[in-house]
C-alpha cells in the first residue's frame, strides 16, 4: 500500500484550526531520543532550536524524522534570517520555520521571500528532489510550497516591540513569537523576564499582533507568567524545555536523596 503523500497540517493549519491555545515544549539537547520522548508526551508543539543549541542541519534532520510519527507539530528555530540557511532547512523537510531577531516590516518581507519560489519570492529551486518533497513524491510541490509550510517571526527587542503591529501585518507572516530573555536584554534588564516592565511589553506586544489578526506566542516557564499571557490572548506558549526538565528534575533527585552536605561539597568543585 503507497505511504500517504499528503504533508502534516503546517503549524498555521493547527493555529488556525485550534479551539484553545497551543502549549509546548524546546527540544535543545539535540538527542532524538529526547526528542521523540517530548513528541509522545501530548503537547501540541514542540520548538527545535537551531539557535541557542548544538543542533545543526543533519541534526535537525535526525529530530524531525524522530518525531514524524507523532501528532505533535514541530517547528525548527533557525540560526538567523540568512536566506540560504532559509532555503536549506526548508529543503531537508523543516515544514515550519521560526526566525529569531525580526525587527521590522522590512525584515519580515524578506523572510517570507526567503520561504517562497519565483515569483512570490526568491528561495532557490533544489527541494524538489529533497526531503522537503518527499523525494518528488509531493504532486506540485514548487507550486504548493508556500501553502503547505509555516513561517512565524521572532520579536525580542525594544525597535521589534515597537514594530509588532507592522511586522505581523506582512502578508506570508503567519504567526509572531515573542522571546522575553532578549527582550529584557534590550530594556537593560539581562536575566529579568518576570520584571514589570518586560511583562507589559510582551503584553503590549500580544495586543499589537492580535490587532493584525494575526496569533502571537510566547516563551514562559513561570506557569503563573504563561497563564497571563494565555489571558492577554497569547494563542500558544513553550512552557519548558527537554534539558530544562531534566535539569530540574536530578537536582530534585539530588536535594531528595543525598544529604545536604554532600549537595554542597559537590557544588564547590
Amino acid at each position: 500500500m503507497p505511504l500517504p503523500l499528503n504533508p502534516a497540517p503546517s503549524f498555521r493549519d493547527r493555529l488556525t484550526a485550534s479551539g484553545r491555545p497551543l502549549v509546548g515544549a524546546w527540544i535543545c539537547s539535540g538527542s532524538p531520543i529526547a526528542a521523540e520522548i517530548v513528541a509522545g508526551s501530548g503537547l501540541d508543539w514542540t520548538l527545535i532550536d537551531g539557535e541557542h543549541s548544538p543542533i545543526g542541519l543533519e541534526s535537525t534532520l535526525s529530530l524531525l524524522q524522530a518525531v514524524a510519527p507523532y501528532p505533535i507539530t514541530p517547528v525548527v528555530r533557525m540560526p538567523s534570517a540568512d536566506a540560504t540557511l532559509i532555503k536549506q532547512f526548508l529543503d531537508l523537510g523543516a515544514q515550519n520555520l521560526l526566525v529569531p531577531m525580526v525587527n521590522s516590516a522590512e525584515e519580515a518581507a524578506a523572510a517570507v521571500a526567503a520561504t517562497r519560489y519565483p515569483p512570490l519570492g526568491t528561495r532557490g529551486v533544489g527541494s524538489a528532489l529533497a526531503r522537503a518533497a518527499r523525494f518528488n513524491r509531493i504532486e506540485n510541490y514548487l507550486q504548493r510550497a508556500h501553502e503547505i509550510t509555516s513561517l512565524t517571526v521572532q520579536v525580542e527587542t525594544e525597535a521589534a516591540v515597537r514594530n509588532a503591529g507592522a511586522i505581523a501585518a506582512v502578508e506570508g507572516v503567519d504567526a509572531v513569537f515573542i522571546g522575553p530573555s532578549d527582550l529584557a536584554a534590550s530594556m537593560g534588564l539581562l536575566g529579568q523576564q518576570e520584571h514589570p516592565d518586560v511583562i507589559a511589553a510582551v503584553e503590549r506586544t500580544i495586543t499589537a499582533v492580535r490587532e493584525a489578526g494575526k496569533p502571537v506566542g510566547v516563551n514562559a516557564f513561570a506557569p503563573a507568567t504563561a497563564r497571563r499571557y494565555l489571558d492577554a490572548g497569547a494563542s500558544f506558549v513553550l512552557v519548558a524545555a527537554d534539558v530544562s526538565i531534566l535539569a530540574r528534575a536530578t537536582e530534585k533527585l539530588a536535594a531528595d536523596w543525598i544529604p545536604e552536605e554532600g549537595v554542597s561539597a559537590r557544588q564547590s568543585y
